[in-house]
């Protein structure tokens, strides 16, 4: 069990714990990256785009898919992948939120090490 998870406890957390996990991944953002700039790819046309073989892309858009962060549509032979704007925002409001709430803790901190460091001072 995640510390998402733990403090929620509800299915919602597991969901962004997925979420999380897969931006957590540098090639899978750049796998994004690409396919905003490219528009709807298939898994070939975004290793031709990647340091990684396509076999690597396919494994990285199954993880992004299962974290609704990016659909596939069967166009004829090829499955053709686009990121989900939603999705990807709802993903950005969370890690803005964590870093707000990061930056409050940080911001405690700083205020009692400052009350500490006068304490000493007098």
């Amino acid at each position: 069990m995640t510390a998402t998870s733990e403090r929620s406890g509800g299915e919602s957390s597991r969901i962004d714990d997925t979420l999380w996990d897969a931006v957590g991944d540098p090639t899978r953002r750049a796998l994004m990256d690409v396919m905003i700039a490219a528009g709807p790819s298939s898994a070939t046309r975004l290793s031709e785009q990647m340091p990684v073989s396509r076999q690597a892309v396919a494994k990285h858009l199954a993880v992004l898919e299962r974290a609704g962060l990016v659909e596939a549509r069967q166009e004829g032979r090829e499955r053709r992948f686009t990121v989900d704007p939603e999705q990807l925002s709802r993903a950005t409001a969370q890690l803005q939120d964590v870093g707000r709430r990061w930056d409050a803790r940080l911001d405690r901190i700083r205020l009692l090490a400052e009350e500490i460091h006068r304490s000493r001072a007098n």
